[in-house]
């Protein structure tokens, strides 16, 4: 048996057994995978996978739980992939890099075009052209030659949301919901969230962290951009943005400089006079009307910052690296909390409702800690937070970095306290003892990884027990905390929030003539929409999901994949999957097929977090997929069993740097491309002979193409010598076309930002409408990428991270606001 299967029956064996030599085994570990300890403390705790939570597990249940320890959710890692995509060629992202895009597409937009290439453009932006409702057609125009033209739909998904940091609920119209999504943006319910519509174009792929309301204008709402919680050095934010009629949103000036890149937490005085930003580089202070002043007056990286509600002058901070903060004179000074000093983790803070000297510390020391103080924040105990059986929850697993929330709004209870990280426990004796509410693996649960706990404005502890929470999955809602989550299953009294709100941050997309799609979503996992369903789409795999296939033949075969190129089929049109890259379930254990029914790059994780695979478009059997090699098998839809599956062969060996896209020539199986992480591509005319050849191109001639990430390589349908090729990097000169089969380049980026260009699409009848996904939305060119303009609808200013078609239909699959669908006949 491999070391992999004897690690995790091991692990399994000492979780169900409580084993007191499981420090023993965790060195055994650690040692066998070379890796720490810590490391190999995750594989168990991650999930926080209990002793009596595993031996009620049914068969498929524990074997999903079980693939989770060997491959848990991996936040810090996914940003990494993330950020590869965004470097310029000397391996940074420029200051202020995303505003200038922005000011680069504004620049786009403002155009009297109403069309370009079958897509509405110019610069009208607005709010019906937002609306994201499942099936939601946008406003009817008619083309300037006269014909109609059909417009953007979106597609959602409206059932299943995305990462929400950020929950805020007017007190006077508790109706009225604001939610911050990272990736789409600020959005609005005004019928207690049962639909959602977004709010503003600009914040369209920023991570918004952060809402707070003045507390006597209820139109003045202040939103804070920027995950700094572990993506420290990646241009994710652009200041602080402002609403005064809560409609319209700009950004604050004075926050557009790199000291407000990052802004985790807001928090407004009782009279709305000072506001304070918790950021990456200190909180800062402004006490004038229009914010355009700020101080610094607490230097250092911040993941907190609370004010008291009961009085002006009182207000707590807490750090990304440890620390706890107080101040007794409304923000301007700051001092220590005793107790504090030794933490070294993330520091989440609440204040009780029910008397503002008690304070609570959730504080991402070892597996999560609960902290409490009894004089406003000045110094703090710990408590057990242990379950009734006296054992310590490890309520963070060790991703308390990530997902770290902690309540304690009960107005008579100054002991109720609700903490969230991987799930949510709750607590009646002040971080004591603590009780399970939630469990991630439970689909009529709440989903995992929790930012943010938000109770109802009319809550009372007796008739109103109703909170909401947010989290990876989006919004659930808890009608009575006061007993949700208490069965067996942890699933009674949870309800999922999420009518309209689209927020899905897509990796990539399919779809078929059958109008079924399937999508690669981060941490919402692989997505499947058949519109005889109905409206709403399924779960195919969890996790994240990556790159996707829809067979063009047989609309019952799919394809996706999890992390690190672990790929799964299904032939049921997404009710059952097979994983065809090596890994199986024998029943008890998951372990990996010998070669050659295995793709050793997977087993290794030596591939891209999110790893390329294409179909050969002449062969439907036919599957290349990229890590540090090229892998090919020709009989993709061979029976997976424990000894056989799909046969794999290496077509091309490793240079050192990870496969980021692949294409096969239409018409012609021999003739392929692969791009590499570093920007090095290769081209093979003779891809199906054992061995092939590959040649590099683009490193000599009049044009020398970028050593950037490779994003894509494409072949116009109508032309097969014609080829377009995408880099990331924040820079100028990321698209370029061949006509000649890839000898010689041309630069077709002129007037695009100077953004990463994601995705390329050509019509499959009209090789001038050209379409590119960008980080800062989608863009066409109907004169083959010699001038560009922008959307005004459907995707707008979203990230767009995939584009393909559907017959005439061009889909959109954006990082933030779902799937978007419109007919170019």
């Amino acid at each position: 048996m491999r070391a992999k299967q004897t690690i995790i029956i091991a692990l399994l064996a000492a979780i169900v057994a409580n084993s007191t030599a499981f420090g023993q085994l965790l060195s055994d570990v650690a040692r066998q995978k070379g890796i720490s300890i810590d490391d190999a403390r995750r594989l168990m705790t991650q999930r926080d996978l209990t002793p009596a939570a595993l031996q009620k597990l049914p068969s498929p249940a524990l074997a999903r739980a079980m693939r989770r320890l060997a491959f848990p959710d991996l936040p810090a890692r996914r940003e990494a992939f993330w950020k590869l995509q965004q470097l310029n060629e000397e391996k940074t992202i420029p200051a202020n890099a995303f505003q200038k895009a922005r000011l680069q597409l504004n620049t786009l937009r403002n155009t009297a075009r109403s069309f370009t290439a079958g897509i509405p453009t110019g610069n009208l932006i607005s709010s019906q052209s937002l609306l994201s409702h499942q099936g939601q057609t946008f406003r009817d125009l008619t083309h300037p030659g006269g014909s109609a033209t059909k417009q953007w739909t979106a597609l959602g998904p409206s059932n299943i949301g995305g990462r929400t940091r950020s929950i805020l609920i007017d007190p006077q119209h508790p109706e009225v919901m604001w939610c911050g999504s990272v990736g789409g943006g600020v959005w609005r319910s005004t019928n207690s969230g049962t639909t959602f519509t977004p709010a503003d174009d600009y914040m369209a792929n920023l991570a918004v962290t952060c809402l707070v309301m003045d507390p006597s204008n209820h139109n003045l709402i202040y939103a804070g951009t920027g995950e700094g919680f572990y993506n420290i050095d990646a241009i994710r934010g652009a200041g602080i943005f402002v609403t005064r009629d809560a409609l319209n949103w700009t950004q604050i000036p004075s926050t557009s400089g790199p000291d407000f890149y990052y802004v985790n937490r807001l928090a407004l005085s009782v009279s709305g006079q000072v506001l304070l930003a918790a950021t990456t580089n200190g909180i800062f202070r402004s006490s004038d009307a229009t914010r355009s002043n700020w101080t610094n007056v607490l230097p250092g990286e911040f993941a907190d910052v609370v004010f008291d509600s009961h009085n002006e002058l009182r207000a707590i901070a807490g750090g990304l690296y440890g620390g706890a903060y107080c101040s007794t004179n409304g923000g301007s000074d700051w001092s220590l909390a005793s107790g504090s000093e030794t933490w070294t983790g993330r520091v989440e803070l609440a204040i009780a409702s029910a008397d503002s000297s008690v304070v609570y510390a959730s504080v991402a020391n070892g597996y999560g800690q609960i902290w409490k103080s009894l004089d406003y924040g000045a110094s703090y105990t710990k408590q057990s937070a242990q379950t009734s059986d006296g054992i310590a929850v490890s309520y963070l697993g060790i991703q308390g970095w990530y997902d770290n929330a902690i309540w304690a709004g009960h107005p008579s209870n100054p002991n109720f306290v609700v903490v969230g990280g991987i799930d949510l426990w709750q607590s009646v004796d002040g971080g004591q003892t603590l009780t399970q509410i939630s469990a991630w693996n439970e689909p009529s649960s709440a989903h995992s990884d929790q930012h943010a706990i938000v109770s109802s404005p009319a809550f009372d502890g007796i008739s109103n027990n109703t909170i909401f929470f947010g989290n990876d999955g989006g919004i659930y809602k808890a009608d009575d905390v006061l007993s949700v989550g208490r069965d067996a299953s942890h699933t009674m009294g949870w309800s999922k929030i999420a009518d309209g709100y689209a927020v899905t941050q897509f990796f990539a997309g399919s779809g078929n003539s059958h109008d079924v799609i399937i999508g690669g979503a981060q941490d919402c996992g692989t997505l499947c929409y058949n519109p005889k369903n109905g409206s709403r789409w399924t779960l195919i795999n969890g996790g994240d999901g990556g790159y996707c296939y829809a067979d063009q033949n047989d609309q019952n075969y799919l394809y996706g994949e999890y992390i690190y190129l672990d790929l799964f089929r299904s032939s049921d049109g997404g009710s059952n999957i097979d994983y065809i890259s090596g890994s199986y379930w024998n029943g008890a254990n998951w372990g990996w097929l010998p070669p050659p029914y295995s793709i050793p790059d997977a087993q290794s994780t030596n591939a891209l977090f999110i790893a390329p695979f294409v179909m050969d478009p002449n062969n439907s059997q036919r599957m290349l997929a990229g890590g540090l090699s090229l892998w090919l098998t020709e009989n993709a839809k061979a029976e997976v069993t424990q000894t056989s599956g799909p046969r794999w062969r290496f077509v091309k060996s490793s240079i050192g740097q990870p496969i980021s896209t692949i294409a096969v020539m239409p018409n012609n199986s021999n003739i392929g491309f692969v791009g590499h992480q570093d920007g090095e591509i290769f081209k093979s005319t003779n891809l199906l002979s054992n061995p092939c050849r590959w040649a590099p191109i683009g490193i000599s001639g009049n044009i020398v193409l970028p050593k950037r990430y490779c994003m894509r390589i494409i072949f116009d349908p109508s032309n097969n010598s014609t080829i377009y090729v995408a880099f990331g990097g924040f820079s100028p000169g990321n698209l370029f076309k061949s006509t000649d089969g890839g000898d010689t380049w041309t630069n077709v980026s002129r007037g695009l930002p100077d953004a990463p260009v994601r995705a390329i699409a050509v019509h499959p009848k009209n090789s001038a409408l050209l379409y590119i996904g960008t980080e800062v939305g989608l863009l066409t060119s109907d004169d083959g990428g010699l001038t560009w303009f922008s959307t005004s609808e459907g995707p707008t200013s979203c990230a767009v991270d995939d584009l393909f078609w559907m017959g005439t239909k061009l889909t959109a699959a954006t990082h933030g606001r779902g799937m978007f669908q419109i007919d170019i006949p």
